[in-house]
């Protein structure tokens, strides 16, 4: 699979087959592996603790493993097909920031940590395909990203999924920052990284990740954020401006609304003004509720 898979795909599969599949089937033909295999072996995971997407991962691992074996005229059927998991939703909430918390993280940081959060949260892309911008990707006359480069592991290639290649609208304060971070570049040829080191390299995400935004967030007293959780971030005030599901997704880069879902998250304060609204309809004119008692009875 490794020749036509992306490295951090093949790096992800074989950590599952590593650590999940080769413990329960190393001694087991793949002709012997059954849909009942299957079925049992993937709630056990379940019991296990494990969330309901990292059931799914492993799932999606050993049926690769099984249709590449079809595919070779090794194996009739894959048995993984149309076995249904049920629940996606991660073990533990993915982190996000409110808006107070990401402009004062923003705040915080220096070039070009600074830049590189702003199209995080104002754009919800990967961090693999900020790195791998180029000049000529950003039409900030159109005010449009176009997608279509990912890195990893410092290497280019093709962005994570077929929807992942697409064109980003960008907002006039993206705009400015994007504007500023070009006069900062010393090389702006269309073929020259947006990011990069003194010597023209891509950015490490994990360094920056290390030694600036982690720092800052400890400083700060914020979560200790991932790159991802600026995706989840951006999908969260998608949801608080009221845009679509559909429209998120394009955003975003999904396949499907499904997945979409999963990064929205409910921030404390909307759901206040929520139940507020709701309180308005049902008492427009709040009442005054007394715990005074007459005659043993409620007033």
């Amino acid at each position: 699979m490794h020749p036509i898979m992306k490295p951090s795909s093949a790096r992800y599969y074989e950590i599952q087959i590593r650590c999940h599949l080769l413990p329960v089937f190393a001694n087991q033909r793949l002709c012997d592996i059954t849909r009942v295999d299957v079925q049992c072996f993937l709630p056990d995971k379940r019991k296990q603790g494990l969330s309901g997407s990292s059931v799914h991962g492993i799932r999606t691992a050993l049926g690769k493993v099984l249709q590449a074996a079809v595919d070779w005229n090794l194996l009739e059927q894959n048995p993984t097909r149309g076995i249904h998991l049920g629940d996606r939703t991660p073990k533990t909430e993915r982190l996000h920031l409110t808006p107070p918390e990401v402009l004062r993280l923003v705040s915080s940081l220096s070039e070009p940590c600074r830049t590189l959060v702003l199209v995080a949260v104002l754009t919800g892309m990967r961090i693999g395909e900020i790195l791998a911008l180029r000049w000529k990707s950003l039409d900030l006359l159109r005010g449009v990203i176009q997608i279509s480069e990912s890195m990893t592991d410092g290497r280019f290639g093709a962005p994570k999924t077929r929807s992942s290649k697409r064109d980003v609208p960008i907002s006039e304060a993206l705009r400015q920052a994007l504007d500023a971070q070009r006069a900062r570049c010393r090389l702006t040829g269309p073929e020259d990284l947006v990011f990069a080191t003194c010597k023209q390299t891509p950015l490490n995400p994990l360094n920056l990740l290390r030694r600036v935004l982690r720092p800052a967030c400890l400083k700060m007293e914020l979560p200790p954020i991932s790159w991802h959780s600026f995706r989840h971030t951006h999908a969260t005030l998608l949801g608080e401006v009221d845009e679509s599901l559909c429209t998120a997704s394009a955003i975003l880069g999904h396949s499907n609304l499904g997945t979409t879902m999963i990064y929205a998250h409910a921030i404390l304060e909307s759901q206040r003004r929520a139940v507020d609204k709701v309180g308005e309809i049902l008492f427009p004119n709040v009442p005054k509720f007394s715990m005074a008692t007459e005659n043993g009875k409620v007033n």
